[in-house]
This record gives structure tokens, sequence and C-alpha cells, in this order.
């Protein structure tokens, strides 16, 4: 009789032990799961952060287009006459220049498409590839933007309304394109696009699509609205001149704050006005020698 609560206290001590090592095993896979999914998060900042350097130093040393030192330290492009050869360069220029300045404003989405695919998908090991999908539907998008800027570079400098340094050479159009760009901010449309661009992760929820070909579909999706926020001022390139990495910088500057930063929204309508101001103050420096004389 006095061997059963012994063994009854053996069952239940072992019982315990069980459900403690049960207990700590779950524990382990949940913290397991917790530092793949910071890896694989890692994997994607580190690809975006290696994919936008590298985007940059092609830029900086000339998008492969020969320069000519005109002394002080300035370079001057060296623009031969149009080509499929030239076309073909000036349409890489864009996309190039596309990818350094917009792929950064939309890391965090992309962080969100990891994070919402660590969700939805049966293998965790394809997370990193649905980000990289989504990615490149986001920059077809810009793709396609960059070859209409290319044919919309070739018009100008064939009707002679470019410089040297890829800007506009005419005070009128320059100064109508900064206040068309700064009236855009305030726009209905302006704010659409905005307000899905800095909820990537309620965009994301509404408008995510299963399989392969949907998470290109919805990085497509993400990149028309981004186009449609952008659009003006990638207009604003021609005005500093595309050749200028200090103006690339601040308007790419600029697209990431309105995007991410807080209060982002009245961050663009500010930019709008002071647009605006800037492109009627050139005017009306333009039109005071006229009335002078």
């Amino acid at each position: 009789m006095w061997r059963q609560p012994i063994r009854a206290r053996r069952h239940a001590d072992f019982i315990a032990r069980k459900r403690r090592a049960s207990s700590s095993s779950v524990v382990i896979r949940v913290e397991l799961l917790f530092r793949l999914l910071r890896h694989r998060r890692t994997v994607v900042i580190g690809a975006l952060a290696t994919v936008t350097v590298a985007a940059w130093a092609y830029l900086l040393l000339g998008a492969g287009i020969e320069m000519m030192d005109i002394g002080g330290g300035q370079m001057m492009a060296m623009l031969p006459a149009w080509s499929p050869t030239y076309a073909l360069l000036i349409s890489t220029m864009w996309w190039v220049m596309m990818v350094a300045m917009m792929l950064p404003t939309a890391a965090p989405t992309l962080l969100s498409v990891t994070s919402l695919a660590w969700d939805r998908l049966a293998n965790p090991n394809l997370v990193p590839a649905t980000a990289l999908l989504f990615a490149s539907g986001y920059l077809l998008v810009w793709s396609g933007f960059s070859l209409t800027a290319t044919l919309l570079q070739w018009g100008l400098d064939s009707a002679g309304l470019l410089s040297e340094k890829m800007a506009f050479a005419n005070a009128i159009l320059t100064s109508t394109v900064l206040i068309a760009a700064g009236v855009y901010q305030w726009t209905p449309l302006k704010d659409t696009c905005l307000r899905h661009c800095r909820s990537p992760t309620e965009f994301l929820i509404r408008h995510w699509q299963p399989g392969s070909l949907g998470a290109v579909g919805t990085g497509v999706r993400h990149g028309l609205f981004c186009l449609g926020c952008c659009w003006m001022l990638m207009a604003l390139l021609f005005v500093g001149g595309l050749m200028s990495l200090a103006w690339v910088g601040a308007i790419a500057l600029f697209v990431l704050v309105e995007k991410t930063m807080p209060h982002g929204d009245w961050i663009s309508r500010l930019g709008g006005v002071f647009l605006v101001v800037w492109g009627v103050g050139n005017l009306v420096r333009m039109v005071e020698p006229v009335a002078v004389q």
C-alpha cells in the first residue's frame, strides 16, 4: 500500500517535468522564429541598401556619359547626337536614377511585405523572395517612367530647350514647371497617392495578392501610387539639371521626408508653396526689366 503514494508522486513529478520541458521548447521555438524573422528583415534591408548604394555610385561615376573638366572642379557633360545607343544610355541613366531616388522611400513598405508574407506564406523561407518580387513590380513602374522621361528628354533636346547640364534652357518653361509642381502638391490626386505611400501596412492589407505574380502585381500597384505621388517632382529634375547630383539628392530627400516622416503631408504642401513662390518670383524678375524699359 505504501508504494502507491510513491508511484503517484513520481508520476506527478514526471508529468510536471514534461510540461516544463514542453513549455521551454515552445519558448525556444518562438524565440527562434523571431530571430529568423529579424534575419529575413536584415536580408531585405541589406539587399535594399546594396542596390541603392550601387545606383548612387553609378550616378557619381557619370552614368556612362563622357565628362570634360572645365576647371574650378566643375565638369561638363559631352553630349553626343541622339542615336539608339545614346537613347539606351539615357534610359539606363533615368532608370538607375529612379532606383537611387525611389527605392529608399519604399523601404517601409518592403519591410511590411516581409511581415505580411511571414504571416501568410506556408513556407517562411520564401519571405525574402516575395519581398524581391514585390520590389521588382515596384521598379517595373519606374522602368516605364524612365522610358517616358527619355522620350521627353529627346523631344526637349531636339527643340533646343535643354542645356549641357540637361536642364531647362528656357526661363519661362522653368518657372512654369516650378509653379505646376507646387500646385500639384495641393491636389486631391497627390493627397490620395501620398496617403497610400505613407500607410504601407494599410495598403498591403487591402491590396495584397497571393502567389508570385500576386507579389509582382501588388508591387506594380504600389509603384503606380508612388508615380502618381512623385511624377511632378521628377519633372523638377530638369530645373536643376540631371547632371547635378546635389539637385537630384535634394529632390530624393524631399520625397523621402514627405513619404516617411511625421507630418510629411504638411511638409509636402509647404514644399508646394515654396515651389509656387519660387516660380512666380522668377517670372516677376523676368517682367521687371521689360517694365522698366
